[in-house]
């Protein structure tokens, strides 16, 4: 995953100061997502990865699947990724582009898991002090596992804040033990 990520990251990097000097970041995003879906289908990445077809014949099928949606400069990314062979690199070229996209956008996504649902006022509250406290605009995801007994668990990037009780009983449980 690393590897992949990697491999990755120079591309999007090259989408993304293409995308910001030219202010279109939002179509980039759109072509991107698209890309990425397409890389993803069963069927386009065996057709990608079999060795009877050349690089030239993926960025092909996927500019005839994608056509005018992918626009020029998408397509021009298509068939450079086929050159080098990194066309299967779709998925988290797409993924790294979105991480600087959020970075310059001054946005995170936040995922919260608590025990129990939450109502309206607490998921106000606690998506404004998340957002100042990462001086970030927040997308926050809700989602509930009763496992965790109590509290929550907050995922922004890799900021992760724990706040459940069973995590409390773990650590419980190896300061006794120690």
């Amino acid at each position: 995953m690393a590897e992949l990520q990697s491999l990755a990251r120079p591309y999007a990097k090259a989408v993304f100061e293409l995308g910001r000097e030219t202010d279109t970041l939002s179509a980039f995003s759109t072509a991107l997502t698209l890309l990425s879906t397409t890389a993803s289908d069963p069927q386009v990445a065996a057709y990608i990865s079999n060795p009877r077809f050349s690089r030239a014949d993926s960025a092909k099928l996927i500019i005839e699947v994608l056509g005018a949606r992918l626009g020029g400069r998408g397509q021009n990314l298509v068939r450079l990724l086929a050159e080098n062979n990194r066309i299967s690199l779709l998925p988290a070229i797409a993924a790294e582009f979105e991480v600087l996209k959020a970075e310059a956008e001054r946005r995170v996504d936040v995922d919260i898991t608590t025990a129990t649902a939450v109502d309206d006022a607490q998921k106000q509250a606690l998506s404004a002090a998340i957002s100042k406290r990462l001086s970030r605009q927040v997308a926050v995801t809700w989602n509930t596992d009763a496992s965790l007994i109590a509290g929550a668990v907050i995922r922004a990037g890799d900021l992760v804040i724990d706040g459940s009780v069973v995590d409390e009983l773990t650590q419980l449980r190896h300061a006794l033990t120690a």
